[in-house]
């Protein structure tokens, strides 16, 4: 019985463990999905013509960081020690990230804003080979140069380029790139949670951005938010579009925390595909056969990263197996090496 008890508990690890893993994607795509949509009804013309993004964002650290203080007053989480310069580092990391976006956005076409976010999967490999020394199988590379393909195929459209904008993504393409492999570097460093993090980095990046948010959208839009006349259905969609955040932000630090940048990167791209079926179900978005074969490709490159992701791990563990083994005895051999030593000292027979 106990044997049995024994066989069973790694499986039945191993199940919640991947309900675990399915959970924090769902809610990633879900919130993510949810929150684009429920901007562009709140920022687009036809809706509440709300352009304030860089503030909006302040506020969804704002009620992030309200969330995470009572999650800790109440003892849900606790607070673990970080030191203030990393998480001031990775504030500023994540603030010139978001930044980077809406001015990448403002001054270059759809068409090159898309490749520039592409581009953070490769980016994302480079930056992790050079940082953390990590490597990819060749299934691995080729699942992502497919997913890429993929979405470029149903995203990318007229592609124009101009000095400023090129700078802007590229600043945006490496500070996201960064940002993500430090959340996933910062969890592992000191041993702390997704949603214990957040509550650490979220008030920092709020304050920050609810200071600095105003300027940057005048710059970027030409109006103050001062001069917005607020109505009762922007207010709702503001506080959908924070509540919404939260899950959105809380997932993101999940789902890099059990996973890596990398795959965060390639699986998100499943929103993209999200976002152009439900523009085309809900807005009336056009939706060309272009669109759905690169979604299609899209879909099938993410099945495969996740094959070539399973079988890297099961490729990694049969090694540490064979290590952990070839340890065991090695180190049984030394064992009986040292206790020949020690009768042979008890004998007075020791050859010193």
């Amino acid at each position: 019985m106990k044997a049995e008890k024994a066989m069973m508990e790694p499986t039945e690890k191993k199940s919640v463990a991947a309900v675990s893993d399915v959970g924090a994607w769902a809610m990633n795509v879900v919130s993510s999905v949810g929150i684009i949509m429920a901007n562009k009804q709140l920022m687009s013309s036809s809706g509440y013509a709300f352009t304030f993004a860089t503030t909006l964002t302040g506020f969804h650290f704002a009620v992030t960081a309200i969330v995470g203080l009572v999650s800790n007053a109440t003892g849900y989480s606790a607070s673990k020690h970080v030191p203030l310069w990393e998480l001031l580092w990775f504030s500023i990391v994540a603030n010139m990230s978001i930044t980077g976006m809406n001015f990448s956005l403002m001054l270059n076409s759809v068409g090159f804003y898309q490749i520039s976010k592409l581009s953070m999967i490769p980016v994302v490999c480079v930056m992790e080979w050079i940082i953390h020394s990590k490597h990819y199988s060749r299934e691995v590379k080729l699942a992502v140069i497919v997913v890429v393909i993929g979405v470029g195929v149903c995203t990318v459209t007229d592609v124009k380029v101009n000095l400023k904008g090129f700078i802007c993504a590229c600043v945006a393409v490496l500070s996201t790139s960064l940002q993500q492999i430090t959340i996933g570097s910062l969890q592992k460093k000191y041993s702390i949670g997704s949603f214990e993090l957040l509550s650490k980095t979220a008030p920092i990046q709020a304050l920050s951005l609810l200071v600095l948010g105003p300027f940057i959208d005048y710059f970027l839009s030409g109006k103050l938010i001062t001069s917005y006349k607020m109505s009762s259905g922007a207010i709702l969609f503001i506080l959908l579009s924070c509540s919404l955040a939260v899950f959105c932000n809380m997932s993101q630090y999940l789902c890099i925390g059990r996973f890596s940048a990398v795959s965060f990167q390639v699986l998100g791209h499943m929103k993209t595909v999200c976002v152009l079926t439900l523009g085309w179900l809900l807005f009336d978005s056009e939706l060309t056969f272009k669109n759905i074969m690169g979604m299609a490709l899209a879909v099938v490159g993410m099945i495969i990263y996740s094959w070539a992701v399973e079988l890297e791990k099961q490729a990694n563990s049969k090694a540490l197996t064979s290590v952990k083994n070839s340890m065991t005895e090695e180190e049984i051999r030394l064992l009986k090496e040292g206790m020949e030593s020690v009768k042979d000292v008890q004998l007075g027979d020791s050859k010193v």
